[in-house]
């Protein structure tokens, strides 16, 4: 018997590009369900993260002409990992593997067979890789790869060039419906559920059109997020080279002391000076990290919704 499969996609103001997604998808579940790969049970889910434009007026037009669509609507936008971990949760009991991808046409739609058939091998997550980054340019890919350098070396268990596309059976999406994280990063989560995984590689395409809903600054916002949610590494970093800078303090105190008896006291301005500004500026490092910490330890303890579902169509 066929599995059911659902395909949830997180959309924020994607008026451009939802209805030619739409159609790609529809396109290629029919294959699908023609090749007796899935049901006719399955479905294409799209979550509105609170759009601003028509975005969930063309979800509810998709699922008034073709059942096979759903849309899931937040309350509010919640950002795409909110978003996201929302449409898993609510459809986990409906299927019996999800897979999540972006709206924008950039994830290879043709890599859903080959995830199908490490479903059918026996792995619960199947991680969807970018095979290479030839369309990025040489700064996003530079940044890209560095996260995930930076990322493995703090002890982040991670997927190098993966992004959010991925299948999880309903057995994973129960160990990870077990997180019960508010500052969300799935691309660590995911790997920490332990379940037998595999890898699909594909190429990623260029945005079909519309603008990426990440620029340079919310970027670098969840690379933050991603750090500080998967390890404390930075803080005991912190501590290291706190250990590091009294060691040097104690000889930097021997060395006055020498000057003080045996030279002129009038010399080591400069040196003085650079590290008054040196500490300065590691201290204020060390207690921004610290704060970071602090704050997601802040906004953990206040047990706050990671997003409520205002309307859900699933005929």
């Amino acid at each position: 018997m066929s599995k059911i499969l659902y395909v949830v996609i997180p959309c924020y103001n994607e008026q451009e590009v939802l209805r030619e997604t739409a159609k790609r998808l529809r396109d290629k579940f029919s294959a699908l369900i023609d090749a007796g790969k899935i049901s006719v049970q399955s479905r294409i889910v799209f979550v509105n993260d609170g759009s601003k434009d028509s975005t969930w007026q063309i979800i509810r037009d998709l699922h008034a002409a073709d059942k096979i669509f759903s849309g899931i609507n937040l309350s509010r936008n919640r950002g795409h990992q909110n978003a996201l971990l929302a449409g898993l949760m609510t459809v986990k009991d409906c299927a019996d593997m999800v897979i999540s991808m972006d709206a924008d046409l950039q994830d290879d739609i043709n890599a859903l067979d080959e995830m199908i058939d490490k479903f059918n091998d026996g792995f619960d997550i199947v991680y969807g890789v970018r095979s290479k980054r030839e369309t990025d340019t040489f700064f996003k890919r530079f940044t890209a790869e560095s996260f995930y350098k930076l990322i493995k070396f703090l002890g982040g268990d991670i997927i190098n060039n993966h992004a959010d596309y991925r299948l999880m059976s309903k057995r994973a999406l129960e160990g990870l419906s077990e997180f019960g994280e508010v500052n969300l990063f799935l691309r660590g989560l995911v790997p920490m559920i332990g379940y037998p995984s595999a890898v699909v590689y594909y190429e990623r395409a260029e945005r079909f059109a519309g603008e990426s809903k990440y620029p340079l600054r919310k970027m670098l916002f969840f690379a933050l997020q991603g750090i500080t949610s998967l390890t404390v590494e930075p803080i005991r970093m912190i501590t290291t080279l706190g250990l590091a800078m009294s060691s040097i303090s104690l000889l930097v105190i021997l060395w006055t002391l020498y000057e003080y008896f045996f030279g002129e006291v009038v010399r080591g301005w400069t040196s003085m000076l650079a590290s008054l500004w040196f500490i300065g500026g590691l201290i204020l490092l060390s207690v921004g990290i610290v704060g970071e910490y602090v704050g997601k330890i802040y906004l953990e303890t206040k047990r706050r919704p990671r997003f409520i579902v205002s309307d859900f169509l699933n005929d």
